[in-house]
C-alpha cells in the first residue's frame, strides 16, 4: 500500500541499518543497538489499514514463533496509532512486539520505506542483508532459510499445503 514520498532513499543490502529507539504498544522502549548485541533483527514496517500488510503478517508470526527463543528478534514498527497497531496486533495474532513511529515518521524515513509491507532483516553486525517490498512468497523462505541457518536451527512448516498462498502480492 503506498505511502508518502520519502526523503531518503531505501536502505540497500550490505549498508549500515540506521540506529534507533521506539517504544512498543507496551510502553516499553527497544533499540536496535541493543537488541542486535543478541542477534539478527527482522524489522517489518507497516499501516494497519494495509491489506498486504493484513496478509503478510501472520506469516511474519509464524517465522517468528520458530526463532524468537533462538535468539532473532522480529519487530512491527507501525506507522499508526498506538491503540489501532495494539488492535492490528490482536486481529491478526501478532506476538511480536510492535513499535509505533509516530506522525512524523522518523525512523521510516531514515530507512527510506516508501511502501508497506517493506522487511528490513538486520545482521548482528548491524548490516542489511535482505530487504522486501510488499509480500514475497520467495523471500519470505529465503528470510527463513538465512535465519535457519544463522541460528543452526532447522527451519519448521511456513506455508502449509492447504494455504493459498500468492508468490507476490504488492505493498
Amino acid at each position: 500500500m503506498g505511502n508518502r514520498k520519502t526523503q531518503t532513499s531505501p536502505v540497500a543490502v550490505g549498508e549500515a541499518a540506521p540506529p534507533f529507539e521506539l517504544r512498543g504498544t507496551d510502553g516499553r522502549a527497544r533499540s536496535l543497538a541493543e537488541e542486535l548485541k543478541k542477534g539478527p533483527v527482522l524489522l517489518a514496517f507497516f499501516k494497519v489499514s494495509c491489506p498486504t500488510c493484513q496478509f503478510a503478517f501472520p506469516f511474519l508470526d509464524r517465522l517468528y514463533r520458530q526463532f524468537a527463543d533462538r535468539g532473532a528478534a522480529f519487530w512491527g514498527v507501525s506507522q499508526d496509532r498506538r491503540e489501532h497497531s495494539r488492535d492490528f496486533a490482536t486481529e491478526y495474532n501478532v506476538t511480536f512486539p510492535i513499535l509505533i513511529d509516530d506522525e512524523r515518521y522518523e525512523v521510516s524515513d531514515s530507512y527510506g520505506v516508501e511502501y508497506t509491507p517493506t522487511l528490513f532483516l538486520v545482521g548482528r553486525d548491524g548490516r542489511v542483508e535482505l530487504t522486501s517490498d510488499g509480500f514475497s512468497k520467495q523471500d519470505f523462505l529465503e528470510i527463513q532459510k538465512r535465519l535457519a541457518r544463522y541460528l543452526s536451527v532447522a527451519p519448521g512448516e511456513l506455508f502449509r499445503p492447504s494455504e493459498r498462498v500468492p508468490e507476490f502480492k504488492p505493498g
